[in-house]
């Protein structure tokens, strides 16, 4: 294809550059970069529902951290609430040298238990009796109103005193099953009587199940104990009298403390000292693993507690990230879809493009083919002309045999122009000439032969050298008189070479010493010339016989341009 000049292609088209650096991009990927925007797009999105739920994580976080230390302000006070009672009733019963009913039964009753005590079982008092005093403790509480008292369980060989308990305001039947119950006896008790009695001040258990709750309900409890001593003692004579305590059912404690208002869409649990399931004091409900959790550490009596406080597992994703999911989604499917149309649009600005320089290279190889296929049939008309003058005997022999020749170049251009100068095949070259000369009712031709397309200038060269052949013929050969008859046979020799051949039969007999004329000239020379190949023309008795050779050519060889 032939080098266009550049005022050939419209401004807008003449380089691909001004298309825009968006669509040449898009031009050069077609297919990559409507998918790379749209993951660009769903990668700002993701990130952007990443930070949103970290933000979200943070949040909930923070409102866990807030409601974890409210809970241990709560069950701070309370216990502390709880506490000052013990310590107002310890000092109290450390100036008494016995602690009677009466005396510990009005001081509960100034208490008013029932509105400033809530969560606790009641208060208690528990008196230090040695080992070898019990049968007589024993003897005097049955005495003083509690028929079959008994304490229990008595302390063991290596124990020097019991710790039973001798009353618990309110007597409810519950707290009715305490009563003899040896506080000293088990050893978590045991270890925080102890700390209360080294500290002086109220102390905490650990977990145990209440003596009230022998009714078959397990749950935990605890028990927080202040020291009485005889305060008659002084330094090193100090005497332990006894205990006064409170016994806690743990679910009623934390209930109570926090008012009812338990923490919502989250589990609260509080262990003693770490976190095990040995150590479950109390939680207010079970969920599944997978949400928040924050622990804060409460110091409740002198002992600490564990707070583990976890969220409910969160949804997959939250409201606001699902609105930015959607929303990303949103623009990243219009920004596949506005990359797509713009490649389509790149496409088509570039087919556009190749369409134009087609034209232009189109237009410019049929203007050079025009111009030579001019020259070509000017040389070919004057070489007739020139050829025709020096053979023509007078005017009108001149003027008819030239207006012969070129209607037959006409002719034959018409079936090049029909096949828009492609291939022509040979039977429609031989039968446009010869087509005076086999009408129905008056055949003198016979044809035959397979299909063969020849090249434009092929084709014309055939149509002269048959024209001229069929105008002898006319006038001295076989069509000249009413039984003559004209074979034209045409066969392959090889893919490359058609031979086609003329006989002629049934005429007048051919004079051995005719005059050399025009038409054996442009068969023999121009003819053989133009295809490339010599022509054989024989003049016998009987009749001319011509064979010629003509190549068979690839339409790539001559065709202003192939197809894409």
């Amino acid at each position: 294809m032939a080098e266009r000049p550049l005022s050939s292609v419209p401004e807008a088209f003449r380089d691909e550059p001004r298309m825009g650096g968006v669509l040449r991009w898009f031009a050069h990927y077609p297919r990559a970069l409507p998918v790379a925007i749209f993951l660009a797009v769903m990668t700002i999105t993701a990130i952007c529902v990443w930070a949103v739920e970290r933000a979200d994580t943070e949040t909930r976080r923070g409102d866990l951290q807030q409601q974890a230390t409210s809970i241990a302000s709560a069950l701070e006070r309370r216990a502390n609430a709880n506490a000052a009672y013990l310590r107002s009733g310890a000092a109290l019963f450390a100036t008494q040298d016995e602690v009677p009913a009466a005396l510990f039964q009005t001081f509960i009753g100034q208490l008013r238990l029932d509105a400033n005590f809530r969560g606790a079982e009641g208060i208690g008092w528990g008196e230090r009796v040695d080992t070898q005093d019990i049968p007589a403790f024993e003897r005097a509480m049955r005495d003083a109103g509690w028929p079959g008292y008994k304490v229990r369980p008595l302390p063991s060989s290596d124990q020097a005193y019991a710790v039973p308990v001798v009353n618990l305001q309110p007597l409810t039947d519950r707290n009715r099953r305490a009563i003899g119950f040896n506080l000293f006896s088990e050893q978590v008790r045991r270890s925080a009587m102890r700390e209360a009695e080294r500290t002086a001040r109220p102390t905490a258990s650990g977990r145990v199940v209440l003596v009230q709750e022998e009714d078959g309900d397990a749950d935990p409890g605890f028990l927080i104990y202040m020291p009485v001593f005889d305060a008659s003692g002084t330094g090193a004579t100090t005497r332990l009298k006894g205990y006064i305590y409170s016994p806690f059912n743990a679910d009623d404690f934390i209930e109570s403390a926090l008012e009812g208002e338990l923490p919502e869409r989250a589990a609260l649990r509080v262990y003693d000292g770490r976190i095990a399931p040995d150590r479950l004091m109390a939680e207010t409900m079970t969920i599944e693993n997978g949400g928040q959790s924050v622990t804060k550490t409460v110091n409740i009596a002198n002992r600490e507690w564990i707070i583990e406080l976890q969220a409910l597992s969160p949804a997959a994703l939250s409201q606001l990230s699902v609105i930015v999911l959607f929303g990303g989604l949103i623009v990243a499917s219009l920004a596949l879809a506005i990359a797509w149309l713009l490649t389509r649009q790149a496409a088509e600005a570039r087919r556009t493009i190749a369409w134009l320089e087609e034209q232009a290279a189109i237009r410019n190889s049929l203007t050079r083919e025009l111009n030579h296929r001019v020259k070509n049939t000017l040389a070919n008309v004057l070489s007739i002309m020139s050829l025709t003058r020096r053979r023509a005997k007078s005017l009108d022999e001149y003027a008819n045999s030239l207006d012969g020749r070129i209607r037959a170049l006409s002719a034959t251009h018409d079936l090049l122009t029909q096949s828009e100068w492609g291939t022509t095949p040979v039977r429609a070259v031989i039968e446009v000439e010869m087509a005076p000369y086999a009408q129905e009712g008056n055949r003198h031709v016979e044809m035959a032969g397979p299909e063969v397309d020849l090249a434009p200038n092929d084709a014309l060269s055939l149509g002269l050298a048959i024209h001229e052949l069929a105008t002898n013929a006319a006038k001295y050969g076989s069509l000249s008189v009413a039984d003559g008859m004209v074979h034209v046979e045409w066969d392959l020799v090889s893919d490359k070479l058609v031979r086609v051949r003329w006989r002629e039969e049934g005429g007048p007999p051919v004079s051995q010493e005719r005059p050399r004329g025009f038409g054996t000239d442009l068969i023999e020379k121009i003819v053989a010339h133009e295809l490339r190949n010599p022509v054989d023309l024989v003049f016998e008795t009987t009749g001319v016989r011509c064979t010629m050779l003509i190549p068979v050519r690839l339409p790539t060889e001559f065709a202003m341009r192939a197809r894409r």
